[in-house]
């Protein structure tokens, strides 16, 4: 059967049952000529999420920071995230934090604890 291609190398014009590779009246120019250009990526837009309160302070401050990145270019994402990121571990540890005093005073050389006598 023959349906214009060669075995051994590209379609040959004419193709299957008299038909043209292109269409007529349209001829493949070269790369860079005007109506091959892709659209220009448009500029920074916001996402407009709505975003609930969670009744935690510093959740939701962290949370609200998120917002300045509709306002940024790509690159300046990053400290935006890391930052979020930096409050909402902070408020995780903050849970995991006993109540009261930080943490016990350090112990003495001499192996006691606390004031000295």
């Amino acid at each position: 059967m023959d349906d214009g291609t060669d075995e051994y190398g590209p379609p040959q014009a004419g193709g299957p049952a008299g038909q043209e590779a292109d269409p007529p009246g349209e001829v493949p120019g070269p790369p860079g000529e005007p109506g091959d250009e892709e659209p220009a990526p448009a500029g920074p837009a916001p996402l407009a999420l709505v975003r609930e309160e969670t009744g935690e302070p510093r959740v939701d401050a962290a949370l609200g920071r998120l917002g300045d990145v509709d306002h940024l270019a790509t690159d300046g994402h990053l400290t935006v995230y890391e930052d979020v990121h930096q409050g909402l571990r902070a408020a995780l540890d903050a849970l995991d934090a006993p109540p009261g005093p930080s943490a016990p005073p350090p112990a003495r050389p001499d192996g006691s604890a606390g004031r000295a006598h």
